[in-house]
């Protein structure tokens, strides 16, 4: 089965007011799974650098995400690198308890959550361009 890739609806939220595209978080996602992460924070969370259009990743975003490997991978922090450095240890540990918790749960919770909106899935590029010809 493909890596699961989702979003907590904070993080959705926040993601769009930065400006950071779902075609981002796939790329991120694949490098993730690559093996291919910026700094692993304990358990199952993750920090992925990405970049903001035209920048690079010094200017870009830094994504924190739980992950499992060959299983699911779920965003649930992001902030712009010029806003701050880092995490503090207190958001590390409540982020970590966060990802673990969505790490425990089982695939048809997991479809619940997307169902009620609390989780929303990153669509794949194939996804993406379905909707715009429907949309036409």
């Amino acid at each position: 089965m493909p890596l699961r890739v989702l979003q907590s609806r904070g993080f959705s939220r926040a993601a769009r007011k930065l400006g950071l595209s779902e075609s981002a978080l796939r790329i991120a996602a694949a490098e993730i799974a690559a093996g291919l992460s910026d700094a692993k924070l304990g358990g199952v969370l993750l920090k992925k650098r990405i970049a903001r259009g035209g920048r690079g990743k010094s200017g870009g975003f830094r994504t924190i995400a739980a992950y499992r490997e060959d299983d699911r991978l779920v965003f649930v922090h992001v902030f712009a690198k010029n806003e701050r450095g880092n995490i503090t240890e207190r958001e590390r540990l409540a982020l970590l308890a966060i990802g673990e918790e969505y790490m425990r749960l089982s695939r048809d919770s997991l479809d619940r959550l997307v169902g009620a909106g609390t989780l929303i899935e990153v669509a794949n590029a194939d996804d993406e361009e379905a909707d715009e010809s429907h949309s036409r």
